[in-house]
């Protein structure tokens, strides 16, 4: 015998997240950042947007230390410090240098990505 089967149904349109809604307003290390929904890349319009995190490698934001900030998803860089050594999917996550901050937002303190 079959029992029928209830899905959970989904969230009303009007409660789901759409592209510029605000998704966090996120403090960490004295800076401010909005983090929004949207998409990526236009393949991904085709489901829900995602939260978009800003991209430092793009447009640096530093501490008033010099400290750049990273996403810890972010492909690491060149200084990469830690266990096993760098791939082509190492992220700053997984870097000694990574300092966690916020949501997936961090600094990274290695003294050669300090702005002087």
């Amino acid at each position: 015998m079959f029992r029928k089967i209830i899905a959970s149904p989904s969230p009303p349109a009007e409660s789901r997240p759409r592209e510029g809604d605000l998704y966090r307003t996120v403090t960490t290390f004295g800076k401010t950042f909005e983090l929004r929904y949207g998409y990526y890349d236009d393949i991904d319009r085709s489901g829900e947007p995602d939260v978009i995190y800003p991209d430092f490698r793009a447009t640096p934001v530093y501490t008033k230390e010099g400290e750049p900030f990273i996403t810890m998803m972010q492909d690491a860089c060149e200084h990469f410090k830690g266990k096993g050594g760098r791939t082509d999917d190492t992220i700053c996550a997984e870097c000694t240098h990574c300092k966690r901050g916020e949501e997936w937002l961090g600094i990274c303190t290695c003294p050669r990505n300090r702005k002087l």
